[in-house]
């Protein structure tokens, strides 16, 4: 499947939202609810406004990943830049579930891995949860490397789980693209 990443904007508020409501219950198997305001159209609005005041701040950066067609397959978010030097991020993601099994994160994330040292991001971290064999293989197949394990658990929909850490560098290109 061919995706594209395309920095959110205020133009997106709408069909993001059917985005995440329609994937709501699919997501909240895997990742810890947004709580019942998320999906108030309201609500929604401004926490989409205070994403892209974060985005403009230079604290975030937040992508879209979009099919041929222009529909929205999932969201990629690199966060926690640090400060204004912005040389490590956090990365996140999710795809839709009619998308899932598509290779549609991977190719996102190698997308974004390609261009992300121009925004002088040398290195982005990454978490996932045990169970999440799925998004571990996305990670290690774009050349993250597992960095560590936490011995801290927590239930999600009665399953113990824990977190397991990645990390990426990231090549940074000179100004001959090499």
């Amino acid at each position: 499947m061919n995706i594209s990443l395309k920095k959110l904007d205020l133009h997106d508020a709408q069909n993001l939202f059917a985005f995440e409501l329609e994937n709501r219950a699919f997501f909240e198997k895997m990742v810890p609810s947004r709580g019942d305001d998320y999906y108030q159209f309201d609500y929604f609005l401004k926490k989409h406004e205070d994403l892209l005041n974060e985005q403009k701040e230079g604290k975030s950066l937040f992508y879209l990943i979009i099919d041929l067609n222009g529909h929205i397959c999932g969201r990629m978010n690199i966060v926690d830049l640090d400060g204004g030097i912005k040389t490590t991020g956090h990365l996140g993601y999710r795809v839709g579930k009619k998308y899932t099994g598509k290779g549609v994160a991977s190719q996102a994330l190698q997308v974004l891995l390609n261009s992300i040292s121009e925004e002088g991001i040398n290195e982005i971290r990454a978490k996932t949860t045990t169970n999440n064999i799925a998004s571990q293989k996305v990670l290690e197949k774009n050349g993250f490397e597992r960095v560590s394990s936490s011995d801290d658990s927590f239930l999600m929909n009665g399953e113990k789980l824990s977190f397991v850490t990645y990390r990426c560098l990231i090549k940074i290109r000179k100004e001959d693209g090499t």
